[in-house]
């Protein structure tokens, strides 16, 4: 089973943060991509890509709103080529970066259109212009300009790769894991690290790739964990509530839950939906924290000394997730104890699975 770190899109710090999880034992480095909150993803990606060797590099996650579904597929095309085959590209229906230019996140059926135009796209073959996405309203068509010959369709015409970039997408709900299913190398769950909620995510993307006749040896499954490592547990609570609530958020989007839940899941999804704060997104003082118990903590996300982590992180290997991008204290934690469970995770964690 892969590690994955969430880095930064900082364009002067990803460099420094690919380096440390290359030499820390990490399998690879995702980067947020959010244009109003950080700075660009594939100029951090591309930094990184220099200083590492080994790493494997992607966002974590794009959008398909944000960028059109030829400039994601050339952006992640050109880190393919600059690391050596080491991109990935994870991409979902768009949070914090939508939320920011006003917008909820995409919907499903242009998700999977986009979807299956950056896969069309990183194989190498042509995107019909009716199915480019680009409204009359924002450009004409190419032939108001008269020109003696155009384009037939669009493809990616310098792509010239024998290794296809992989396409990851994060999903949560049913509709948006069946897409995924359907045309994506892997499905990352957004569900928490819950046993049971993982199952029946499995089980659903499983169904989906029946539904279609895919092979399911050609789908892989991974999730976003939020994970502490600190002997002290009220302590691993609180550095776990800013990253626990954001992800969890996701499985209440729109008011209503996904997956399987009990009351006192139920309860508290209801709650961080009613207090969300965009403002606040991601923070550890949030006014949707004060919505998390330490039950639901304990049940969503992996908290407690390297031996309880270690038991819960093979639980989820058990289950067959191949994939694990962790969302938690890193080398760059402000506080003493964030650098502490960092620095456990890292060094008491990590080398179970080597």
């Amino acid at each position: 089973m892969q590690f994955w770190t969430l880095g930064v899109s900082a364009p002067r710090r990803a460099a420094d943060f690919g380096r440390h999880a290359e030499a820390a034992g990490w399998h690879g480095m995702l980067v947020v991509d959010s244009q109003n909150l950080s700075g660009d993803s594939y100029v951090a990606l591309a930094s990184a890509a220099i200083a590492t060797s080994n790493l494997g590099l992607g966002p974590g996650v794009t959008n398909s709103v944000t960028r059109h579904a030829a400039v994601t597929a050339s952006a992640i095309a050109s880190i393919q080529k600059l690391s050596d085959g080491r991109a990935v590209l994870g991409i979902g229906r768009g949070d914090s970066a939508l939320a920011h230019v006003g917008r909820a996140p995409a919907r499903l059926g242009t998700f999977e259109t986009y979807l299956k135009n950056v896969q069309t796209y990183l194989s190498g073959g042509e995107v019909a212009f009716e199915d480019c996405g680009i409204d009359d309203s924002i450009a004409p068509d190419v032939e108001a300009l008269g020109l003696a010959d155009t384009p037939a369709s669009s493809r990616i015409g310098w792509l010239r790769q024998d290794r296809k970039v992989p396409v990851e997408v994060a999903a949560t709900g049913p509709k948006v894991i069946a897409i995924a299913a359907r045309h994506a190398e892997r499905v990352m769950f957004t569900v928490g690290a819950d046993i049971e909620r993982l199952r029946w995510g499995i089980e659903t993307a499983k169904e989906g790739a029946q539904k279609v006749n895919r092979d399911l040896g050609d789908l892989s499954f991974g999730a976003y964990v939020n994970v502490v490592c600190h002997s002290n547990l009220e302590t691993a609570h609180n550095l776990a509530r800013g990253g626990a609530t954001l992800f969890a958020r996701f499985s209440v989007m729109h008011g209503d839950i996904s997956g399987p839940v009990d009351q006192m899941q139920a309860d508290v999804l209801d709650s961080i939906h009613e207090r969300y704060n965009m403002k606040e997104h991601g923070r550890g003082d949030s006014q949707q924290t004060s919505a998390m118990t330490p039950e639901f903590i304990e049940r969503f996300a992996i908290v407690g000394d390297p031996a309880q982590c270690v038991d819960r992180l093979e639980e989820l290997k058990d289950l067959g997730l191949n994939r694990l991008a962790i969302s938690g204290p890193t080398f760059t934690a402000q506080s003493s104890e964030g650098k502490e469970a960092a620095e456990l995770f890292e060094t008491k964690v990590l080398p179970k699975f080597a």
